[in-house]
């Protein structure tokens, strides 16, 4: 209900807008293309600004004809709308659900491709040369070994890493930010919890995780659903 009654209220400030903005292009219509949209006063400035920002989150809603929502604004300030605030305000949250259902099938159509190609990798993966395997389905290559201490599930580490899809997008780099990440083993996905604790101080591994083992169906920002991740990590310190 408030993000109904917020669209709408920003509805009605673009209506607002687009008179201001209609009645000025009428006073210049024998002027050039290029002189109607100067900007001459902040106030212009400003009024631009609502209606760029104003369009972009209208854009980003999906389902939303901008001829149309120029009608609604006239409609609005000529005091005859074909709608009563309650039936708009149903109209967008019908849209709202539409959306997610739509990004929810998505979902699910992508975690279910996903799901075949983690398994094929899998199995071609394990038969490559270093290549190991836990019992919950991590896999493993030891890329640089090291003699140092092993952490476990209670301890925090100091790590370097980069986390990758399986099509090579990086997703995650503490080497591209330029600074190691510290965090308790007992924090993070569950591939990492395990994995690190196979791992020697000073030790680079890559990890090959399992959906089930990372973020599984419901994914994450950059990690779409059922993600098969591949991390390369560097164990720099078992923090004290």
């Amino acid at each position: 209900m408030k993000k109904a009654l917020y669209v709408l209220t920003v509805i009605s400030i673009m209506m607002f807008m687009a008179n201001d903005t209609q009645a000025q292009r009428k006073k210049n219509k024998n002027k050039a293309a290029t002189e109607t949209t100067n900007l001459k006063t902040f106030q212009d400035s400003v009024s631009y600004a609502y209606g760029f920002l104003i369009g972009k989150q209208m854009k980003e809603m999906g389902e939303v004809n901008h001829e149309v929502v120029k009608i609604g604004l006239d409609d609005q300030f000529s005091n005859k709308p074909i709608l009563t605030e309650s039936e708009a305000q149903d109209l967008m949250t019908q849209s709202r659900l539409r959306k997610e259902e739509m990004e929810r099938k998505k979902q699910e159509e992508v975690g279910a491709a996903n799901i075949a190609k983690n398994k094929e990798f899998l199995a071609a993966n394990i038969k490559k040369k270093g290549v190991k395997a836990t019992t919950s389905g991590l896999q493993y290559k030891v890329l640089k070994p090291a003699s140092g201490a092993r952490p476990v599930a209670k301890n925090k580490v100091k790590v370097h890493y980069e986390g990758r899809l399986l099509d090579g997008t990086v997703f995650d780099s503490s080497y591209k930010r330029g600074k190691a990440a510290t965090f308790g083993l007992n924090q993070v996905i569950k591939g990492w919890t395990e994995g690190l604790q196979l791992m020697e101080t000073g030790a680079k591994y890559q990890f090959y995780i399992p959906a089930a083992l990372a973020y599984g169906v419901r994914g994450q920002r950059g990690i779409p659903s059922n993600s098969l991740l591949i991390f390369d990590v560097e164990l720099l310190e078992i923090v004290k």
